[in-house]
């Protein structure tokens, strides 16, 4: 039964994705776990039902509780969520609930193991265009919030990645890397389980400007002058990624919300 603190699948599901998505908690039990290991896209799993461990890297955002069922162990965890002045509601119905509804789900035997601190780690070729800066994007926003992404030079990422048990990414000879046709931007959707319209829309639209193939979406002319404009502006590649983010936010919102919108001006209706 539905509470002032729980919200909705489809409620959650327009939050994943977007910068303002708050922190997605699964605390299903091992046994539930182990039944289905997948996650709900930008969720971290917290298997311990003491959350008074871990609330404090939480930060003081807000954050969903997604137990099996969404009964009383993710009603108990947001409850001492609350008590710690985090603003945090439950899942209602829980992880059957989403995946009821067809939502999309993360196979976590997909993901890379995570550092001591609890993060991916990730690694690729310095001076970022396209595909290295639309793959921390699809990271960032629906594998892992706090994923740390290394800029090396290309001679190097092959030992960086062991030396710093990162995951190497858009290099030639790795899983996370162009596949035919496709960029790796489109390998990543497809294996993490992220083959919803508007991200297949996008990855379109990424693998158009990647290799110069224009033709595969009227759009992937101007991600490519963004995407040049910005290695431009900027030789850190950590900031360029920052600013990166925000360009790939909007073309997200927009294969989500706005394809079939248009600009009106100027305006057609006769003057009086």
């Amino acid at each position: 039964m539905s509470s002032i603190n729980t919200i909705s699948p489809e409620k959650l599901a327009r939050l994943v994705g977007t910068p303002t998505c708050p922190a997605i908690v699964d605390v299903r039990d091992d046994d539930d776990f182990a039944a289905d290991p997948r996650l709900i896209p930008g969720s971290i799993r917290r298997p311990s039902p003491e959350p008074w461990r871990w609330a404090p890297e939480l930060k003081g955002a807000p954050a969903i509780v997604v137990c099996q069922k969404g009964l009383k162990l993710s009603h108990g965890v947001a409850a001492w969520l609350r008590s710690d002045g985090i603003a945090a509601e439950c899942l209602d119905g829980g992880f059957l609930a989403w995946n009821a509804a067809g939502l999309p789900l993360v196979p976590a035997a997909k993901l890379p193991p995570r550092d001591a601190a609890g993060r991916t780690v990730w690694v690729t070729r310095e001076r970022p265009k396209i595909d290295r800066i639309a793959c921390p994007w699809l990271i960032r926003r629906f594998v892992d919030p706090s994923a740390v992404f290394l800029f090396v030079a290309p001679s190097e990422v092959a030992a960086v990645a062991e030396r710093f048990a990162a995951t190497p990414f858009d290099i030639e000879g790795v899983f996370w890397s162009h596949r035919g046709e496709l960029c790796t931007f489109d390998a990543m959707v497809e294996e993490l389980g992220l083959t919803t319209e508007p991200l297949q829309q996008l990855a379109a639209i990424v693998r158009g400007a990647d290799t110069a193939r224009l033709d595969i979406a009227p759009e992937a002319a101007g991600l490519l002058a963004a995407s040049l404009g910005l290695s431009r502006m900027y030789s850190d590649d950590l900031a360029q990624l920052d600013a990166g983010l925000i360009l790939y936010d909007a073309f997200y919102r927009w294969c989500r919300d706005a394809t079939e919108e248009t600009h009106n001006w100027p305006s057609t209706k006769p003057r009086k």
